[in-house]
């Protein structure tokens, strides 16, 4: 039986990352839904499992005060680099999301994304959320999609015991929606996103750095197919059945 990833594999796990221009960032489609809601400015914010921690970058440097709440060492030490470019905007905690060291009511964000999906259980870890939000505040959860190329190749190599953090799950947006609201949220948006590049030039390019080739991380860039394959995927993201083809899927729940 498959368990939860531990700190130990987390700690491996990150310590392989540890050049940034080599690893992708998360969607994008997670910090513009946090910046749909409106001004960060002067928020306090709690990103749960940071991993690189860029978008709580992004928004320590728009004036928000973001707290960054981690067990992994090696996760901290990436996200340490990236403090130093909004200084006392960003500040690290070591310590555990099912008990969080904060009180209740202190943020107006809290989100996480690549997170939910390690445990077995993650209701718990959304009532702690809530917990930690004020009246009025929002909680943004993303996780993998149920039906994606992503999650069939993730979950043959869960049965034969290669995936790196030993066991994840995956959601549907109903699924996700119905554990926000569980934890007590009322959801009021949500939204899905395709893997930019697609995950096949993904798998090519992992096995082209075991071969000591470095192939370029977007590798049209700029150019006009991929501004108009932009453009297109936003289109079709605005359509809700989108939401069982994308990669990713998230939802932010309102604290009444």
């Amino acid at each position: 039986m498959q368990k939860e990833p531990t700190v130990s594999v987390w700690n491996k796990f990150w310590n392989r990352k540890k050049d940034l221009e080599k690893v992708y960032p998360s969607s994008p489609s997670v910090l513009k839904a946090i910046l749909n809601q409106g001004s960060v400015e002067g928020l306090k914010i709690l990103e749960v499992g940071a991993g690189t921690g860029r978008d709580s970058l992004e928004l320590a440097k728009a004036g928000a005060q973001v707290f960054i709440l981690d067990y992994s060492e090696e996760s901290l030490k990436i996200t340490r680099e990236l403090a130093l470019q909004a200084p006392g905007n960003l500040h690290l905690v070591q310590g555990d999301a099912f008990n969080a060291p904060f009180p209740s009511e202190t943020f107006d964000i809290v989100f996480h994304q690549g997170l939910a999906e390690h445990f077995k259980n993650p209701l718990p870890l959304l009532k702690e959320n809530a917990r930690l939000l004020k009246k009025g505040g929002f909680c943004l959860c993303d996780v993998p999609q149920t039906f994606h190329l992503y999650t069939v190749l993730k979950q043959l190599l869960i049965a034969l015991d290669k995936w790196f953090a030993g066991w994840e799950t995956q959601f549907t947006m109903p699924q996700l929606r119905k554990l926000m609201k569980s934890a007590g949220l009322e959801v009021v948006y949500e939204y899905g996103d395709w893997m930019r590049p697609n995950l096949i030039y993904r798998i090519i390019r992992e096995i082209g750095f075991k071969l000591g080739i470095e192939l370029p991380k977007y590798p049209l860039n700029k150019t006009l197919y991929q501004k108009w394959k932009d453009e297109l995927l936003d289109t079709l993201s605005r359509c809700s059945i989108s939401r069982y083809t994308q990669v990713c899927i998230g939802v932010i729940g309102r604290k009444n």
